[in-house]
C-alpha cells in the first residue's frame, strides 16, 4: 500500500516525510514546482507484535509495512485552470497512491509567506483546488469521449455508456461545486467502474496540520472530518523529525521526560493504515512472528493468499485464536487445553489481531 504525501510549498511535508521514515531528504528548495518523489517503506507500529515476539522468542520478527511517497510539484495556484490538470509527472505519481497524506502549514514561516496570516483552512482549500481541477479535467475529457462514442455505439453498448455518462456528469457537477468525489454516495458497480481513473479526490485522505513546537493545538477539526474517508490530526513536524533521528535510548528518555507514551507519528501511521481499510492478522512460531496486512472484512482464504498463493489454493481450514485469548492463555498448549483454538472455513471473516495457522494441501 502506498500513501502519497502532498502539500503546498513550504508546508513542511518533507519534514513530515523525514520524521515518518527517519530519512534525511532535503527540506529546502522543494517549492520550485518541479515534480520530485522521495520514497520509503515504514513499519506499522503495533505493540502486539512486540508482545507476541516476547512470548514466542522467534528467530525473526516482521511487522506490517506502508510505503510513503513524498511528492512535490503542487503549487495551490489552480494548475488545472488551463484545462490540463496537474503536471503529468505529478499526476502519475499521485495516481499510484492508495491514499493521500495532505500536509497543511500551521506554523509561522520565516520565508515571507505570512503576509495574509496563518490560515490552515485557507491553505487546505487551496491544496484541494488543484486536486479538484485535475479530476474535473479528466471527467470532462471522458464526457466528451462518451458522447462521441454513443453516436456509433450498438444498442447493448449504448445503455452502459449512458450510465457512465450520467455518473461522469454527476462528478462534474460535484467537482465544480468544490465537492470531492469521495463525498458522493456510489454503488459497488460505480466504484468498480471508476477504479481505473484513479481520481485524486476519490482517494482516502489524511490531513496533517504541521504546527511549531511551541504552538497551541488546533482544536477545531470538524470541518475536515465532515468529509467522507477523511481524517485529521495535528503534529509538531520539526519536533517529530528531531525525535525520529534520535538513537532509540535517547528517544525513550526524551519521551519519558515529556510524559509521552510514543512519538505522535506512531498514531499517524496507524490512522493511515485504518483509513486505507486495512488490518493485521498474525502468524507465530519459533521461526517468525509476523504481521500480515489484509483489508477489513477479508475472509480466511484471502488471508491465506496474503501469506502465499499455495495456501489459498490448497486451503483446508484455518486454526484461529484471537490475540486477547492468546495473551490470556500464555502458550499455545494452554490455548488448546482451554479450547480457545478453533477451526474456521474459507468464508470466516478474519478479525483484527487474529492469530492464524493455515492448514492446506496442494
Amino acid at each position: 500500500m502506498e500513501i502519497g504525501i502532498v502539500g503546498l510549498p513550504l508546508a513542511g511535508k518533507t519534514t513530515i516525510f523525514n520524521a515518518l521514515t527517519r530519512s534525511q531528504a532535503q527540506t529546502a528548495g522543494y517549492s520550485s514546482g518541479r515534480c520530485e518523489v522521495h520514497t520509503a517503506v515504514v513499519d506499522v507500529p503495533d505493540p502486539r507484535v512486540d508482545i507476541l515476539s516476547e512470548m514466542f522468542h522467534p528467530r525473526k520478527t516482521t511487522r506490517a509495512k506502508i510505503q510513503f511517497n513524498d511528492i512535490s510539484g503542487i503549487t495551490g495556484k489552480g494548475q488545472g485552470s488551463n484545462g490540463g490538470g496537474l503536471d503529468a509527472q505529478v499526476l502519475t505519481a499521485l495516481s499510484k497512491s492508495d491514499a493521500l497524506l495532505q500536509v497543511v502549514r500551521a506554523f509561522a514561516s520565516e520565508q515571507g509567506i505570512d503576509q495574509e496570516g496563518i490560515d490552515p483552512q485557507r491553505d487546505w482549500e487551496a491544496l484541494q483546488l488543484d486536486l479538484l481541477i485535475s479530476d474535473l479535467a479528466i471527467v470532462e475529457r471522458r464526457i466528451e469521449r462518451i458522447e462521441a462514442g454513443m453516436k456509433k455505439a450498438r444498442a447493448d453498448e449504448a445503455a452502459a455508456l449512458q450510465r457512465e455518462l450520467a455518473l461522469m456528469r454527476r462528478f462534474a457537477e460535484a467537482l465544480e461545486a468544490n465537492t470531492p468525489i469521495r463525498d458522493l454516495d456510489m454503488t459497488e458497480e460505480e466504484q468498480t467502474l471508476i477504479r481505473g481513473f484513479q481520481f485524486l479526490t476519490a482517494k482516502p485522505s489524511m490531513v496533517v496540520f504541521n504546527a511549531a513546537e511551541n504552538d497551541g493545538h488546533i482544536t477545531d477539526l470538524d470541518w475536515v472530518h465532515a468529509h467522507k474517508q477523511t481524517s485529521a490530526l495535528v503534529l509538531k513536524g520539526a519536533l517529530e523529525m528531531e525525535i525520529a533521528q534520535m538513537p532509540p535510548e535517547d528517544m525513550q528518555l526524551f519521551l519519558e521526560e515529556y510524559g509521552l507514551a510514543e512519538p505522535g507519528l506512531n498514531a499517524l501511521v496507524r490512522e493511515c493504515y485504518r483509513l486505507l481499510g486495512l488490518m493485521s492478522f498474525f502468524t507465530v512460531g519459533e521461526d517468525e512472528v509476523r504481521a500480515w496486512t489484509v483489508r477489513q472484512g477479508a475472509t480466511a482464504v484471502e488471508a491465506a493468499g496474503a501469506i502465499h498463493s499455495d495456501l489459498a489454493r490448497g486451503f483446508i481450514r484455518a486454526e484461529v485464536i484471537s490475540y486477547d485469548d492468546m495473551i490470556a492463555c500464555g502458550t499455545m498448549a494452554q490455548a488448546r487445553s482451554q479450547g480457545k483454538l478453533r477451526l474456521e472455513g474459507k468464508q470466516y471473516i478474519v478479525q483484527d489481531g487474529d492469530i492464524l495457522n493455515i492448514r492446506f494441501n496442494v
